[in-house]
């Protein structure tokens, strides 16, 4: 059974995708740079530009009716510059009624819980995201509080990365980047001491998939998303719980343009999980989660 035939005539398009980059050169090339052509080069990626207009038709094509476009600065750690906030907005506004914008502020900027208010009551974006391995930060360490503090109390959610990046891939030092800061038990403390905020840890969090079950089935407000890897790569203890105790907690996410859409809904539909699952993690609970 293909995903897409599992929606209702009167929804069609309706998945969501919660973990969508820019295909252009703003995330791409400038807030990417080398780094970004490590991971291409590693793993044989086609890091091609693209318009948003592509974009938006190839979702389409697959029932995919919303996606969450991220915002990225890792600007202090990395020297590449952002992409910023006030153009997610602008993309967002130009695909009103596509794209849900979610913001980034680099925890390492001593303006980061401004920037956090201005995103939300001046940019109206609806989150945040998070990259700890390229931001290179701890998000357990104290300093974070009055960050974490500040997103709460404006009651919108978060992304965070989980598990190792394939951004330096195979440079030296992996370009200084530091794949401890992957790891989703520095996010269960956050999530312990700000029990109103809502996480969403993108990736099946290799190679902590374990903790990061263990985490999202003890806080009621940390969920996971499936982005970043091919379906038929992901570790079986998280599909088998994707299926069954997780199955209000996980979400469908891409990591576009690093994977497209067409062949992980494939391969999805290969792994034959019961229709009222599906739907669960395609849209159902994005939506609850984004208040779509």
């Amino acid at each position: 059974m293909a995903p897409v035939d599992v929606l209702d005539d009167e929804d069609e398009p309706r998945i969501v995708d919660t973990h969508c980059h820019q295909p252009t050169e703003e995330f791409l090339n400038d807030a990417g740079g080398q780094m970004m052509e490590d991971a291409a080069n590693k793993f044989g990626a086609d890091m091609e530009t693209d318009t948003y207009e592509n974009l938006v038709e190839e979702y389409h094509e697959v029932g995919i009716s919303t996606a969450v476009l991220l915002g990225w600065d890792a600007e202090t750690n990395t020297g590449n510059p952002p992409v910023p906030n006030d153009y997610v907005a602008e993309i967002r506004d130009q695909y009103d009624d596509f794209f849900v914008g979610f913001a980034s502020v680099d925890p390492l900027k001593d303006d980061c819980a401004q920037e956090a208010e201005r995103a939300v009551k001046d940019l109206d974006l609806s989150g945040f995201k998070f990259q700890q391995i390229a931001q290179g930060f701890d998000p357990s360490d104290p300093e974070h509080d009055e960050l974490w503090t500040t997103i709460e109390d404006l009651g919108v959610p978060v992304v965070f990365h989980g598990g190792n990046s394939t951004l330096g891939a195979g440079a030296p030092g992996g370009r200084g980047l530091k794949v401890k800061h992957g790891n989703p038990m520095l996010i269960d403390d956050v999530a312990a001491e700000h029990p109103d905020l809502q996480i969403l840890i993108a990736h099946p969090a290799f190679p902590w998939e374990k903790e990061q079950l263990a985490i999202c089935q003890q806080k009621g407000n940390v969920y996971m998303d499936l982005s970043g890897w091919m379906p038929r790569y992901i570790d079986d203890q998280v599909l088998h719980y994707a299926k069954t105790l997780l199955q209000d907690k996980v979400m469908f996410g891409t990591d576009y343009p690093m994977i497209d859409p067409k062949p992980w809904l494939e391969q999805f539909a290969e792994l034959e999980f019961p229709e009222e699952v599906q739907r669960k993690i395609l849209w159902e609970n994005a939506e609850q989660f984004l208040d779509l």
